[in-house]
C-alpha cells in the first residue's frame, strides 16, 4: 500500500573490492558427490551484497564458486568497479546483476563485460517490478537537476522476500543452462524454498504492528516492495525518488516535515551504512520523539549485525521495524 511520497535528499558514501561469498560444496543430503563433481569450476558473480548471498547459497550447493562485486556498506546507486573487477565479470560463467538503474555506478562496466562475452542477467526486470510511487525531481552530488519520472519501475526488489526466492529459482536455472549443469536448477528451487520460509518469519514478526501505525518514512525510496508485499504504507522519504544520488530543498524538508506531524509517524528509517545527520535534523525539526531506527536496506550487515546474510538482514529489518511501531 503506498501513496506518492514527500522528499528530501541526503548523500551516502559507499566502498569497493570484490568479497568471496560461498565456495565449498553442500554436504549431508545424498547429493554432494553429483553436485561437487558437476559443479567443479563453475563461477558466477552477484553484484550487490543481497544478490551475492544469495548467488553464493546456490553455488556452494552445487559446488561452483561465488563472487560479491560490492563490499558490505557499499551504496549500490554510488559503486564503481575497479579493472580487476571489470575482468572478474568477463571470467564468469554467468554475472547476476540487480537492473532497473540500481548500479548506476557500474553499468557501463556490465555493458563492456556483456559486449567482450559476459553473460548478464539482470533480475529485478523477471520479478514483476513495481512502480516507484510517484516522480520528483532532485539535484545530484554536482548540482545537476534529474528526473524520477512517475511510472518508472522501483529496483529495490529484495525487500520482498518472496521476489527474491523466485528470484533464486531463476537463477538457478539460468545457470543450469549455461554451465549445462542441472544441479543449478536444483538448488536454485532449494534455496527458493528456505526462502519462502524465511518470507513467513518476515511476516511473522511484522504481524505485531497495528493496522493504525503501518506508515513508513524513509531515508530514501527504498521499502515499496516491502510496503507492498507485507501491508504498509510509504508516507514520505528523505531522498528524492529511488537514488540515494541527491540533495534536499527548503520546500520538501517542509513537506515532509508535514506529513510526520501528520500521520503521527513513531520512526524515521534510515540506511545504516550512510551518514544519518539529515535524518536526525529531520526528526527533530517535527518537535516530537520521532525515533530514528537504522535498517539494512542496500548492503547486508557487518560481523556481530545479525544482518550478514540476506536472510538475517530482512529477519533483523522486520525485528526492527515492528519494535519502533509496536
Amino acid at each position: 500500500m503506498r501513496r506518492p511520497a514527500a522528499s528530501l535528499g541526503v548523500l551516502f558514501a559507499s566502498g569497493l573490492v570484490i568479497a568471496g561469498c560461498g565456495t565449498s560444496a553442500s554436504d549431508g543430503d545424498g547429493t554432494d558427490a553429483a553436485q561437487e563433481a558437476s559443479g567443479s569450476g563453475s563461477l558466477a558473480v552477484g553484484t550487490t551484497t543481497m544478490l551475492g548471498d544469495v548467488v553464493g547459497d546456490i553455488m556452494e550447493c552445487a559446488g561452483g564458486t561465488a563472487e560479491t562485486l560490492m563490499t558490505i556498506g557499499a551504496d549500490p546507486h554510488d559503486f564503481s568497479a575497479s579493472s580487476e573487477q571489470v575482468a572478474s565479470l568477463v571470467n564468469a560463467d554467468l554475472v547476476v546483476a540487480n537492473g532497473l538503474g540500481l548500479e548506476e555506478g557500474i553499468q557501463d562496466a556490465l555493458e563492456g563485460a556483456e559486449a567482450d562475452g559476459a553473460i548478464v542477467m539482470e533480475v529485478a526486470p523477471q520479478v514483476n517490478p513495481i512502480e516507484f510511487a510517484g516522480g520528483s525531481s532532485h539535484a545530484d552530488e554536482e548540482g545537476e537537476e534529474h528526473s524520477d519520472e512517475e511510472g518508472s519501475m522501483d529496483p529495490h526488489f529484495w525487500q520482498d522476500v518472496a521476489r527474491m526466492a523466485e528470484a533464486a529459482k531463476m537463477i538457478g536455472g539460468e545457470l543450469a543452462q549455461v554451465t549445462g549443469d542441472d544441479a543449478y536448477a536444483a538448488c536454485g528451487t532449494e534455496v527458493h524454498d528456505t526462502l519462502k520460509e524465511t518470507d513467513e518469519q518476515v511476516r511473522e514478526i511484522l504481524s505485531a504492528v497495528p493496522p493504525e501505525r503501518r506508515v513508513l518514512v524513509t531515508d530514501h525510496d527504498a521499502l515499496g516492495y516491502l510496503a507492498e508485499a507485507y501491508d504498509f504504507e510509504v508516507a514520505g522519504v528523505v531522498i528524492p525518488g529511488g537514488s540515494t544520488l541527491a540533495e534536499p530543498s527548503s520546500q520538501e524538508l517542509t513537506e515532509l516535515v508535514a506529513v510526520i506531524e501528520d500521520e503521527g509517524v513513531l520512526a524515521i528509517f534510515a540506511n545504516y551504512a550512510n551518514p544519518t545527520a539529515l535524518v536526525e535534523a529531520v526528526a527533530a525539526e517535527t518537535g516530537d520523539e520521532v525515533a530514528v531506527v537504522e535498517l539494512y536496506t542496500d548492503s547486508l550487515g557487518p560481523e556481530g549485525s545479525g544482518a550478514e546474510t540476506y536472510s538475517g538482514m530482512v529477519t533483523t529489518n522486520a525485528q526492527r521495524i515492528a519494535d519502533a511501531l509496536s
